[in-house]
C-alpha cells in the first residue's frame, strides 16, 4: 500500500470519530478543551484524591496568547470533571516561574509592559473558582524585574518555586512538568 493511500485511509477512519468533533469544556468554560473518548481504559477514578503541582515555566507564543501550560491545567480539570471527579480546593496548584512569570501580572501592569490586556487573568480566575491555586515564584519576579505589587491579586507569591514544589511533593502532591 502506498504511503498516500495509507494516510488517506487513516484520515478517513478518524473523520467520523470524536477526533473530528469540537472540543467540550465541562468545567472550565472556554479553556482546556477535551474530546469524548469512548472505550478509554484509564479514566479518572472517583476513589482517588488528585493532588498535583503543575510546573508552569514556558512563555506563551505571544503576549496576546493564553499560556499553554496554564491551559493544560484547565484541560486536566476538564478531564476529571467530565467523569464527575472534582478535586478539593487547594489540591491542584500551578506554580509559575521562568519565562512564564509575566502571566501573573495585573491587567494594568501587563498592558504597561506588553501593550495588551493580560489574556491569562480570565483563565486564572476560572481555575481559582474551581479550587486551583495559582502561585508565582518571588525569585522569578526578581529575575524578571517585576515588582510584587504588579502581581494580580488572584495569584499567591511564594518564596521560590523550588521550595513550593519540594514542599508540595513532600506533602504527597504529584509533580506535573510542563
Amino acid at each position: 500500500m502506498s504511503r498516500s493511500v495509507g494516510m488517506f485511509m487513516f484520515v478517513a477512519a478518524i473523520a467520523g470519530t470524536s477526533a473530528s468533533a469540537e472540543p467540550s469544556f465541562p468545567v472550565i468554560k472556554g479553556y482546556g478543551g477535551i474530546h469524548a473518548t469512548e472505550g478509554a481504559r484509564e479514566r479518572p477514578d472517583r476513589q482517588l484524591r488528585y493532588k498535583l503541582v503543575f510546573n508552569v515555566t514556558k512563555a506563551a507564543p505571544s503576549p496576546s496568547a493564553v499560556n499553554p501550560s496554564l491551559e493544560k491545567v484547565a484541560r486536566f480539570v476538564n478531564l476529571l470533571g467530565a467523569d464527575g471527579v472534582r478535586p478539593k480546593r487547594g489540591d491542584l496548584v500551578a506554580i509559575v516561574h521562568g519565562a512564564a512569570t509575566p502571566l501573573v501580572l495585573s491587567d494594568q501592569a501587563f498592558r504597561a509592559k506588553f501593550g495588551t490586556a493580560n489574556p491569562n487573568l480570565e483563565l486564572i480566575r476560572k481555575l481559582r473558582a474551581e479550587g486551583v491555586d495559582v502561585h508565582v515564584c518571588s525569585q522569578a519576579l526578581h529575575g524578571h524585574k517585576v515588582d510584587r505589587n504588579a502581581v494580580d491579586s488572584s495569584v499567591q507569591v511564594d518564596v521560590g518555586a523550588l521550595v513550593t514544589i519540594a514542599n508540595l511533593q513532600l506533602r504527597g502532591y504529584a509533580f506535573m512538568p510542563d
